[in-house]
């Protein structure tokens, strides 16, 4: 072999490794939740977890909401990111707020239970959530699930926003200023268990946690099966002496269907190798396992995720005919 022949077999095999390498560093975005709440910061670890992992991989992270998550993923908009899983089967069944079924949103995995949480200031004089009307009520701007869903149980009790005397679309920090200068009395949002917005509230004022009854809860399954039937625990904030009725519904991690095995099966290894480390910014990620973050919620499972889950050994027959019955509901 000649010296030029040698030089041009070792000046492709460098090539080659640029582009397999260029390849496998992939680049890509998270779309998290509000500053201030548990997604955000999640989202900054599963980053830097992922980076440190896979030299050359850059992960941006950015805010977003559950609702405005999944029409992204949708659309094409970022390859991943946070949602909540009502949301997300609304999304697939094409039920309001979505306007069409979607078919490119896959899921990752299930991180934790977001609590559907109705608190009232005490001196509102507020006992169910019919009696929020004519009162003040915040919650969270368009796009969050949160909203939706006070939109929903107001719907239940047969009332519109038009039944409040206001109604405040605003962010955590300004829901809290609200409540604190008795601008509101009333606060509905969706996030994990406790809330710190709900707990700096409760540093002013008393408040309670309002019930949401079985009944309700009977009537929301019939139209989303992510919904769960739970209760807020007695202590979990101060002057909530008894357990609450509540529902519940998970936070879980899309992808585009689309988008490449490997990205999936990034987030899902950064997220599994590292739960007591996301656990210390989210209590309610302790004890999570990687047969919990594989539970069927309605939503098909991207491929990095079937390629994860078989890996790890607890993809199941159960799964495979959720998987095909899903993936047919979405004309796929």
């Amino acid at each position: 072999m000649t010296t030029r022949m040698k030089q041009g077999i070792v000046a492709f095999g460098v090539g080659f490794a640029l582009m397999t390498g260029a390849a496998a560093a992939e680049s890509f975005r998270i779309s998290t939740g509000s500053q201030g709440g548990s997604w955000f910061p999640l989202g900054g670890a599963i980053k830097n977890f992922i980076e440190k992992a896979s030299p050359g991989t850059k992960v941006s992270v950015m805010p977003g909401a559950g609702i405005a998550n999944v029409k992204g993923v949708q659309k094409g908009k970022f390859p991943v990111a946070f949602a909540n899983s009502v949301s997300t089967v609304d999304g697939i069944e094409g039920r309001a707020p979505f306007k069409s079924k979607l078919d490119k949103v896959c899921n990752l995995g299930t991180l934790y239970p977001q609590y559907l949480q109705v608190i009232a200031l005490k001196s509102a004089g507020i006992k169910t959530i019919a009696d929020f009307k004519g009162k003040a009520l915040t919650t969270q701007p368009r796009g969050n699930t949160g909203e939706q869903m006070a939109r929903v149980l107001l719907g239940a009790y047969g009332m519109t926003y038009k039944d409040m005397s206001k109604v405040h679309q605003v962010s955590y920090n300004d829901a809290v200023a609200l409540l604190k200068d008795n601008h509101a009395q009333a606060f509905v949002l969706g996030t994990a268990l406790p809330a710190g917005s709900v707990m700096n509230i409760a540093t002013a004022r008393d408040i309670m946690v309002v019930p949401v009854p079985k009944a309700i809860y009977d009537d929301l399954k019939k139209v989303n099966p992510a919904f769960q039937f739970t209760k807020v625990p007695a202590g979990s904030y101060p002057g909530v002496d008894k357990d609450v009725p509540a529902v519940a519904y998970a936070t879980h991690v899309i992808a585009g269907c689309d988008v490449s095995e490997a990205i999936g099966y990034k987030v899902l290894t950064a997220i599994a190798d590292n739960i007591d480390d996301l656990a210390s910014i989210t209590k309610s990620m302790k004890g999570l396992t990687i047969k919990m973050m594989g539970a069927d919620i309605g939503v098909p499972w991207h491929k990095g995720a079937i390629k994860f889950y078989k890996e790890k050994g607890v993809w199941t027959d159960a799964m495979e005919q959720a998987q095909q019955k899903l993936l047919s509901l979405m004309g796929q």
